[in-house]
Order: structure tokens, then sequence, then C-alpha cells
């Protein structure tokens, strides 16, 4: 393998990326070429805020190939290309073979949630500690533990989820962990929906490694009252979401939210005054966990 590397304007980033694409580069990975410096300059904004700009000021492009010859070859065609004008070859490089899986695995160790409930990757060795043990892998679904706000939920699950909670509902539940974690905490009935399919099969998948028995599917399968909601999405959408996921708790049942900023908490507690009042119970790395409880006069779902 052998990769190329570049360095392009913002204006040229997309249209480099796309050629090297079309000259059969296998990938192609683009980095802040200001990274550590004085000149760094943040891209993205905080999840649910869109982009302040759509490109580094100077990009860092990466393109590997399979062979040299292949590398050369691109980096010939596109500086003769008049759209190249402002980037720079910045040189060809033998990348060394590597044990990918070994390396992307040794990314992720087993994470403590309490002293005696752990999310442990299947490669790993399970904590003497633990005494309750989510075995999970990264995979397409969000949701391996990781995140404070899934860290955040799964506390409130084994703080407050027992076998005479009778009906979970996790909503945009990703990789299943939080619906996987109330049925491992005794929850009679739970039920796991998302808007993505891919999500749904990694629930059901999940579910199956950890020998618990749950529902998963499409937004439509959740009916009725239950007495735990859970919704660890983002902000804008759990505003959206407001009348829907409080029609499903039971009167003095939770609703339990995450995907939410320090700074978002007025904006949620508006958007939810109408059906119940949410409170921040707990805190992490700037994300806050909203909890509430219902009244007997929610709206039926």
């Amino acid at each position: 393998m052998h990769e190329l590397r570049l360095v392009a304007p913002e204006h040229a980033v997309e249209t480099v990326c796309d050629a090297l694409e079309a000259l059969d580069a296998l990938s192609v990975s683009v980095e802040d070429a200001d990274a550590q410096t004085g000149n760094e300059k943040p891209l993205f904004g905080e999840p649910g805020m869109p982009p302040a700009k759509e490109g580094w000021q100077h990009s860092r492009v990466i393109a590997l190939f399979d062979r040299e010859d292949t590398a050369r070859e691109a980096a010939s065609i596109l500086a003769a290309q008049d759209f190249f004008a402002g980037c720079d070859i910045a040189g060809i490089a033998e990348v060394p073979e590597q044990d990918w899986v070994r390396l992307t695995q040794s990314q992720f160790a087993p994470v403590e949630i309490t002293p005696e409930f752990w999310i442990v990757p299947t490669w790993h060795e399970t904590p003497e500690a633990a005494r309750q043990v989510i075995r999970l892998d990264p995979g397409l679904a969000f949701g391996t533990g990781t995140h404070p706000t899934t860290r955040m939920c799964l506390r409130w699950v084994a703080a407050n989820v027992t076998p005479v909670v009778p009906q979970v509902l996790d909503y945009g539940c990703g990789s299943g962990i939080l619906a996987i974690a109330a049925a491992k905490f005794g929850a009679q009935v739970v039920d796991a929906v998302d808007i993505d399919e891919a999500a749904v099969n990694a629930t059901r998948l999940n579910a199956q490694s950890n020998d618990v028995r749950l529902n998963a599917g499409l937004p439509e399968l959740a009916s009725g009252k239950y007495a735990v909601v859970l919704a660890n999405i983002l902000a804008t959408p759990l505003k959206v979401l407001a009348p829907l996921l409080c029609a499903h708790v039971s009167g003095g049942g939770s609703l339990v939210l995450a995907g939410i900023l320090e700074r978002q908490a007025d904006e949620l507690k508006q958007a939810y005054a109408p059906y119940v009042d949410l409170d921040v119970s707990d805190v992490e790395e700037g994300w806050i966990l909203m909890t509430a409880t219902s009244t007997a006069s929610t709206t039926t779902a």
C-alpha cells in the first residue's frame, strides 16, 4: 500500500477528492493541515448545529493506493489539471503493513458504568469487579458506552430499572445498548425503536448476543404506555418529539432524555413544559441527562 499526500485550499478539496476516487484511490481522507498550530481553526460546530464552513482553510488530503506506480500516476494526472492550481503534492510513501483488526480493537477497552456494571467488547476479558455486563462491539449504530450521553443513561437505568418495572421504551435505540441494559436489570417488556433499519438489525443481534429478550423495530412498533421512556438522540429532534415521547409515558412513569448540551437545558424545559417538568439529573463533560415524572393526565399515545 502507498499513500499520496496532498495539500489543498478549502475551495479545491471536494474536487480533488472526487478526482482521486475517479483515479481508483482505495480511500480518501481529509485532515486539517493547520492542526496543532497557531492557525488551527475548528471546522465543525457542536452536535446538532450546522458547520460554520464547509472545509478547512488548508486541508491535508490523503489517498491510499494499492501500488506506488498507481499513486505516482494519479499525482501526475492531478498536477496537470486546472483545478489543481493552489494545491501541492506533499509526497508519496509506503504504508507499513499492520494488523488493522487488532489495531482497531486496541482502541476500545471495557467501559465502567458503575463499579459493578460494565460494557465489555467481546475480545476483552470481563473485569473481576463486574456483576452485570453488556457485551458490545463497535458497529454501524451509535451506542457503545464510550459517549457521556450513553453512560449517563446507563447509570440511570442501573439505578432505577428493576424487575418491578413493567415496560420500557428505548426510542432511537441505535445499537440497542439502553434497551439491553433495561432487560438486563429486569424490565418485564422492552421495546426498542429506530428510524434506521441498520440500527434495528444491530439491536436484534446485540440482544441475542447478550441473551436478553426485547422487541426491536421501526417507530410504529412503539404503542401504548411505558413506565420508562428513554431517548438518547440530540436536542433538536428531542424538541420535535416532545408530544410523542410524553404521550408514551404512563402516569407516574419516567421520561429520560439525553443528547443534550448544558446550554440547551432551558430549550428542552420549554419544549416539554406543556407535558412534564424536566430537570437536569446528571452532568458529564458538558452533556446533561434530563428526566421527568409523568402525571396521569398525559395525552394518550
